[in-house]
């Protein structure tokens, strides 16, 4: 079986439970597969090696200037940039291979996730078709080189696939729980940084009205109006822990700004 002119850039930090499940998905596809490691401590690197991935070490510094840096060291002309948790399914493999046969007029396109915790696949509250840009020509995108939340620079237009990449976003509670808080930290770092140069504009946003209207506002709309009740407990807890994000990024927001005043 020929592989396509692909380059596969997988983000890892300590994933040796979940790096072979995703490298073995694209393994015996893509021309090219690529572990941009984290200075894993387990045996991430290790395993990715034995499945013939080239592995690159690198410390995550600022996420979208780690990510930049990857899709650098391809060789191919298309880049797919997985996370470790991330799965390729037949339907989109095979989709994705028409599509660049095609030599499409797009420089990039999102792919339907289908988010995971556990075993449960969310359907509702947001989370599903929850599209991503994650395929595309190397010359022609890029993200935003910030610590939290990047935004997408393509150049050119944006296509959009059907078939479903498999997302096993969160173990359990406490994986919800523990990228909740440590995305919540980078934000409050973000506006804490703003605040130094444009105070008016950090204010504007971190404040405690604001936390309050968007933590209501958020799950009113994951919950309610994008219908997460319809996945019961798991659409409830889902809502209440993503609304929470603004007013936990307020109060540490608020922490760091204090010890500025000491």
């Amino acid at each position: 079986m020929s592989k396509i002119s692909l380059s596969i850039v997988i983000l890892a930090k300590n994933e040796e439970e979940r790096i072979r499940d995703c490298i073995k998905s694209v393994e015996d596809w893509a021309s090219e597969v690529i572990v941009i490691d984290d200075e894993s401590t387990d045996n991430t690197p290790r395993l990715a090696k034995e499945l013939g991935a080239k592995v690159l070490i690198r410390r995550m510094d600022i996420e979208g200037r780690h990510r930049n840096w990857a899709y650098l060291k391809t060789e191919n002309e298309w880049v797919l940039s997985l996370d470790a948790d991330e799965r390729l399914t037949e339907e989109l493999k095979t989709e994705i291979e028409s599509t660049l046969s095609s030599i499409p007029k797009q420089n990039a396109f999102t792919i339907p996730r289908r988010n995971f915790i556990g075993d449960y696949w969310i359907r509702w509250g947001g989370m599903y078709p929850s599209a991503q840009l994650k395929l595309f020509r190397k010359d022609k995108f890029k993200w935003e080189e910030v610590e939290v939340h990047p935004r997408a620079f393509l150049d050119g237009e944006c296509g959009h696939l059907k078939g479903d990449l498999i997302h096993y976003t969160y173990k359990n509670w406490a994986s919800f729980l523990g990228k909740l808080n440590n995305q919540t930290t980078l934000e409050a770092r973000k506006w804490h940084k703003l605040s130094l140069t444009n105070p008016k504009k950090a204010g504007y946003k971190m404040n405690l009205l604001h936390a309050l209207w968007r933590t209501w506002d958020r799950f009113m709309r994951a919950f309610i109006s994008k219908r997460g009740y319809r996945d019961g407990f798991i659409g409830f807890m889902t809502a209440y822990f993503s609304s929470l994000y603004q007013m936990v990024s307020y109060a540490k927001y608020r922490d760091l700004v204090k010890k500025d005043g000491k």
